[in-house]
Parts: structure tokens; C-alpha cells; sequence
């Protein structure tokens, strides 16, 4: 029903808080009027609303390697790295701590991006087809660019995968509806948190 760009708005809008008191996206409307949140959640309503797209994997095995990347990606790499390195201010309250959590937040970014790259064994990252994951994996690929990382010469099998999604008209769909850049997204405004030499 509509689009929220917590990049412009830096952060989650308060106007939306009735909608999820938890402050967080994504978030899905159903017709109904049924609210559910988390990406992990989400992802499997869709699925069990297009079953025929196996949209979680093709059988009882690539559904579990789905969520084992879902758990992944949400807790390990979406929370805690890129959790701590945009919100600091959630892990402490002393402002002279935020540097130093971005700076360690962004080693672990790094090492999770590398992580990714090593489990990718295809162009895809569950079985032979696309899948949420893919989904999943592309968003947080595009957000490599937010802290300026070479995705394309550092992460090659990643990079393909993201390739490979960016073709499917339903994505081009809703990056032409978000008004979002395909892939390099330099939109926010980070902190510089790379060592200098």
C-alpha cells in the first residue's frame, strides 16, 4: 500500500508506531487488514500465498536451508552488524562509545559479507531457483555500497546472485516503486569508519 524510505527518514517514522509498536520494517498489510512483521515471517506468508513459486525452496531440505539462512542473515548479519553499526545509541548510552561500536560493527559487516561469499556455491543461495533468501541477500547486498565496500571486486559469487535477482521484473518493479537505486545505494549519509593508513 505504500513505501517507507527509513534512509530519508533515518529511521523508523514515528506516525507509523500504531501500525508496529516495535518500530520495525519491513512490515506487510494484508487485505484483511492483518499486520505482520520481521522479514522471516513475511517471507513465509508470501510463500504461502504463491505455493506454486516455492519461494522457500523446492523441497522439505532447501525450506530448511532456507531458514537457516533467514536466521542468519536476520539475527547475525542484519542485527547485530548492521543493527550496531546504524544504531549505536541501541548498546550504550555514552556517545563516545558510538565510534568505536560502528568501527567493530563494520569488521563484523565485513567478515559476514565474506561469510556469504564463501556459502554461495551457485547464482542462487538455496537450490537451483530463486528463492526469499535471494531476496533477502540482495537487500543487505545493496547496503554495502551505504559504507562504500568494493561488493563487486570483494564478493564476485555474491555479487552474481545479486546480478541474477536484479533481472527478475517483480524487483524491477519495486525499485522503480521505491524510487531506489537497482544495486549501488550510497543514499545515507555514514559515518567513515575505515582505519586510515
Amino acid at each position: 500500500k505504500g513505501v517507507v524510505d527509513i534512509v530519508k527518514e533515518m529511521g523508523f517514522p514515528e506516525k507509523y508506531k500504531k501500525v508496529n509498536p516495535k518500530k520495525r520494517l519491513p512490515i506487510l498489510i494484508l487485505d484483511d487488514g492483518t499486520i505482520i512483521t520481521e522479514t522471516v515471517a513475511i517471507s513465509t506468508k508470501i510463500s504461502q500465498m504463491a505455493p506454486d513459486h516455492h519461494l522457500l525452496g523446492a523441497n522439505d531440505l532447501e525450506v530448511v536451508r532456507s531458514y537457516e539462512w533467514f536466521n542468519w542473515l536476520s539475527g547475525t548479519f542484519h542485527e547485530r552488524g548492521f543493527g550496531c553499526f546504524f544504531g549505536p545509541h541501541l548498546v550504550a548510552d555514552d556517545e563516545i562509545a558510538f565510534e568505536p561500536i560502528r568501527r567493530k560493527s563494520r569488521v563484523w559487516i565485513e567478515r559476514c559479507y565474506a561469510e556469504a561469499e564463501e556459502r554461495l556455491t551457485g547464482v542462487h543461495a538455496v537450490g537451483d531457483a530463486f528463492t526469499a533468501v535471494d531476496a533477502f541477500l540482495y537487500v543487505i547486498y545493496r547496503w554495502g555500497h551505504m559504507l562504500r565496500l568494493d561488493m563487486k571486486g570483494a564478493y564476485p559469487k555474491y555479487t552474481n546472485l545479486v546480478l541474477e535477482v536484479t533481472k527478475r521484473a517483480s524487483v524491477l518493479k519495486a525499485v522503480e516503486k521505491e524510487g531506489i537505486p537497482l544495486i549501488e545505494d550510497n543514499r545515507a549519509d555514514v559515518p567513515n569508519t575505515q582505519e586510515s593508513e
